[in-house]
């Protein structure tokens, strides 16, 4: 492959006139500037990008880090990230924490030694439950910039992408009390989770709100994941007259379907349910799964987008924290 040097004998100008050449420079003619791209195009040059970054101090690649790729919502918030970073010119390293804050901070202390400018990351379950801040602290004193999207820090001062997972569930929540329903409740696998915690209380709080529904509120928190069928058929063995659900995951809400309809209920007249998912899931419901959709690639195109703005702001920017709508998608499982 041809270098700049190599580039500059062949067309008899020094060095600094083919890099300015090949990035538009105003100091340099418009006749050189053809005359070097055309033979830049002829012998296929491509510029030294770790030289590029030495020189800049940028690498122009973003540290991605989700805490599961086979969720599906992480998978369409980081098809969002790897599309808008393509198309701002930067690109993206992903590391999967799996849950793991071990796996987390070594990812981050991998990564943060020159091969990114930025993180956009989810905070793994062990890190919010143990409460561990002290790595992130600790990147952001070397100027590398964190944003966090979905399951953020309150503790860590840095720009955020969320959505209102509190006035989301609120808001589903409210349909089921709309539609005369009785005895709702809460099913809650994620609880130890910032969204988990904020969704439960929405729920909780739509019903206190609610004057006319005279039950008390009903949360069945499932701890694992593995007991999930478990724990939701002994829903409706525990509240045989339960004829609202909400579940605050993306897998509950199709298994209390599935279980409803093996109880023999009629859906959406016996009982509602309502899910937090993308649309991943309506390929294995009938009826169709009604939804607070989370628009997970939308998180995705704007974290990436807030993160180059500071990344190339000449000025400091304070931080902000970014709130992404959510659809209610009301389907078969609702009125």
């Amino acid at each position: 492959m041809i270098t700049l040097k190599e580039l500059a004998e062949k067309l008899n100008v020094s060095i600094s006139t083919v890099s300015k050449a090949l990035n538009d420079s105003s100091e340099i003619s418009d006749k050189t500037i053809e005359r070097v791209k055309a033979l830049a195009k002829m012998y296929n040059y491509k510029p030294n990008k770790v030289a590029v970054s030495l020189k800049n101090s940028k690498t122009k690649t973003i540290g991605v880090i989700i805490p599961n790729i086979l969720n599906h919502f992480f998978a369409k918030v980081l098809y969002g990230i790897e599309r808008e970073s393509a198309k701002l010119g930067y690109s993206i390293i992903t590391c999967i924490s799996n849950e793991s804050y071990e796996k987390e901070l070594n990812s981050m202390l991998l990564l943060a030694n020159g091969s990114v400018d930025g993180f956009i990351m989810a905070i793994s379950e062990e890190t919010q439950i143990e409460n561990k801040t002290d790595h992130f602290k600790n990147i952001m004193s070397q100027k590398i910039p964190i944003l966090m999207f979905d399951r953020v820090s309150d503790s860590i001062d840095c720009d955020k992408v969320i959505i209102d997972d509190f006035k989301a569930a609120y808001n589903a929540t409210n349909h089921l009390i709309k539609e005369g329903r009785k005895k709702i409740v809460l099913i809650n696998n994620i609880d130890e989770l910032s969204v988990g915690k904020l969704r439960a209380k929405g729920c909780l709080k739509a019903i206190e709100d609610a004057k006319d529904y005279k039950n008390k509120a009903i949360e069945v928190k499932i701890a694992k994941i593995g007991d999930l069928e478990v724990g939701v058929k002994s829903v409706f063995n525990d509240y045989k007259d339960v004829d609202g659900i909400i579940s605050i995951d993306n897998i509950s809400g199709v298994i209390a379907l599935n279980e409803a309809i093996k109880k023999g209920l009629s859906i959406p007249n016996d009982i509602s349910i309502i899910g937090f998912s993308d649309d991943n899931v309506l390929h294995f419901t009938n009826p169709k799964l009604s939804t607070v959709t989370q628009h997970s690639d939308n998180i995705g195109e704007t974290s990436v987008q807030l993160l180059v703005k500071r990344l190339e702001a000449k000025e400091p920017l304070e931080t902000i924290t970014k709130t992404i709508d959510f659809s209610l998608n009301l389907r078969g499982t609702t009125k």
